[in-house]
């Protein structure tokens, strides 16, 4: 059972988004300071010895002015050797450099696509590939101007700097490639680039720039979708977790900052209506999506739920990641008073939970449900009443697709985040509470032809209304737990006793292995503990 302190503290609590990773490594730390370990060492220990070879072999050291002017006095017959050299080691390291950048970036193309691209409109790297070029040309055209009496000194000596800073520069750009191609800082850049061309669309009015528009922010998504999609095939759940949370983090900013007037953004155009999401959706259903203005929020959950039927068969992990995003993208909607987006999320939970009672995956759908209940908990919260009972609702149908599946736990799970609800409810004063009650009251009012799995769910369903009905009476809300006494008064004694001796049994709060939830379903605290005599005195007694 939550604390008060525990929920005002969880209520307080942002809502977590990845901090990007993908603005540029410190200058000072990444580039300068490599840059100029290397030249400086390599200047050092050229001074040294060039000086030591002057005053051994050339004459006495009589200045440093006297050694600059012994080094700038260029031959020209002997700097025309040198240049064709020259120029040879700027094109030998610009090749180097463009096969290694070659091979890493299609290696990263084979996994992520359009990172070929991305990569040569970053301007880091077109800098630097410019500056190689550059060098290379002026070291050319350096060669050709050279006469017996005239060496051209401070263009010499400018080609010797850029020869020197691209050698020099090898290493740290070799670093920042490795650095741009890191799958966490694609994915970064991707929903940067994303929410870049979500404001464009929102703030133009040319219907054509809309439409185009649409259409790349669509590929991001799908791009973004790609990686989660490979990385599970792959069996990398980072990569898989990141891309996740870069649709949580994209949908989130657009929906605390997307304006309330009418925009032409909110129509679905010609690039939309051809992506295959859209081609196959029913026509009201798109005509609703623009009246609410909800194509945006709706791609992106759709693209949710594909990583999810993805990882379901091989890494469900990513399942409960996309599921807690999901509540976070539910939960900012809410604090935004968007009631039609909270409904569109409860639809997407629901199939959440309807893919995961198909496969069979009890821990998926146990998961789904504390992140759906945990949402309902926030629309309470906030007030939000009326959406929170339907919230109840879906969890309550589910819970009886469960029971016909013969997923016995999962039905009693529905029970017992029911059960929650309405405890919540209660601590809170909200009128939704008698509605809440309800719903857990009839989770078990359809009677199936009752196998030995859907007698344990029974049992568990009754578990969870026995443990609200002791909650009830050490609050004083007596009225409700005759409620519940009376929906159980008809259940077999054995089946009461079963239950009692299972909800006195418990010690310990917290369940015997490692799950997300970590509680164990039969504990109870000892102030209502000591409540289960009264309770089951009344279901022994005739109403």
């Amino acid at each position: 059972m939550q604390t008060e302190e525990a929920l005002a503290v969880r209520a307080l609590t942002p809502i977590p988004t990845r901090t990007s990773s993908q603005s540029s490594p410190p200058v000072l730390r990444h580039w300068i300071a490599p840059v100029f370990t290397v030249a400086a060492a390599a200047l050092v220990f050229f001074v040294a010895f060039y000086a030591l070879d002057y005053m051994l072999t050339g004459g006495t050291l009589l200045s440093a002015g006297g050694l600059w002017a012994q080094y700038t006095a260029f031959s020209p017959d002997l700097v025309s050797d040198a240049l064709p050299a020259l120029g040879m080691t700027l094109v030998a390291a610009l090749g180097i450099v463009l096969t290694v950048v070659a091979i890493i970036v299609q290696l990263s193309s084979d996994r992520y696509t359009g990172v070929a691209l991305m990569f040569l409109r970053d301007p880091v790297n077109v800098g630097v590939m410019s500056c190689y070029i550059i060098a290379s040309l002026l070291a050319v055209w350096l060669s050709v101007t050279l006469r017996v009496d005239f060496v051209p000194r401070v263009l010499l000596l400018l080609v010797i700097g850029m020869t020197s800073v691209g050698l020099a520069v090898m290493l740290p750009y070799f670093a920042y490639v490795f650095w741009f191609l890191e799958p966490g800082n694609i994915i970064d850049r991707l929903r940067l680039h994303t929410s870049r061309l979500n404001r464009r669309g929102l703030a133009t009015r040319s219907r054509r720039e809309v439409d185009l528009l649409q259409g790349r922010v669509l590929t991001q998504m799908e791009e973004i979708t790609d990686i989660a999609n490979n990385s599970i095939d792959g069996r990398d759940k980072i990569v898989a977790g990141h891309a996740v949370d870069a649709l949580r983090d994209f949908l989130i900013d657009y929906i605390e900052k997307k304006p309330q007037e009418d925009r032409p953004w909110y129509d679905i155009g010609r690039q939309l209506r051809e992506n295959p999401n859209f081609v196959a959706m029913d026509k009201d259903l798109m005509r609703e999506l623009e009246e609410r203005r909800l194509w945006v929020e709706w791609k992106t959950l759709r693209q949710y739920l594909g990583v999810y039927n993805e990882a379901l068969e091989s890494m469900q992990e990513i399942n409960s990641v996309v599921t807690i995003d999901t509540r976070y993208i539910g939960e900012t909607a809410a604090a935004k008073g968007e009631a039609e987006l909270v409904r569109m999320v409860f639809r997407f939970m629901n199939s959440y939970l309807r893919s995961a009672i198909n496969h069979g995956s009890v821990r998926t759908a146990y998961n789904v449900l504390h992140q759906y209940r945990m949402m309902l908990e926030n629309l309470l919260q906030l007030g939000h009443d009326g959406l929170a009972c339907e919230g109840v609702a879906f969890i309550k149908y589910y819970g009886h697709v469960a029971f016909e599946a013969d997923l016995d736990f999962v039905t009693e799970t529905a029970a017992h985040d029911i059960a929650e609800l309405c405890q919540f409810s209660h601590r809170h004063g909200s009128a939704a509470e008698p509605r809440i009650l309800r719903q857990l009251l009839d989770l078990d009012a359809e009677e199936p032809t009752r196998g030995y799995n859907q007698l344990r769910g029974l049992k568990g369903v009754r578990k969870a209304q026995a443990k609200l009905a002791v909650y009830y009476i050490s609050v004083g809300a007596e009225a409700n737990a005759y409620m519940i006494a009376a929906d159980m008064r008809d259940d077999s004694p054995e089946l009461r006793q079963s239950i009692r001796d299972d909800l006195a049994r418990a010690e310990s709060p917290h369940f015997w292995e490692i799950v997300d939830r970590g509680t164990n379903f039969e504990y109870l605290p000892e102030n209502e503990r000591v409540q289960l005599d009264v309770f089951f005195s009344w279901l022994a007694s005739p109403a």
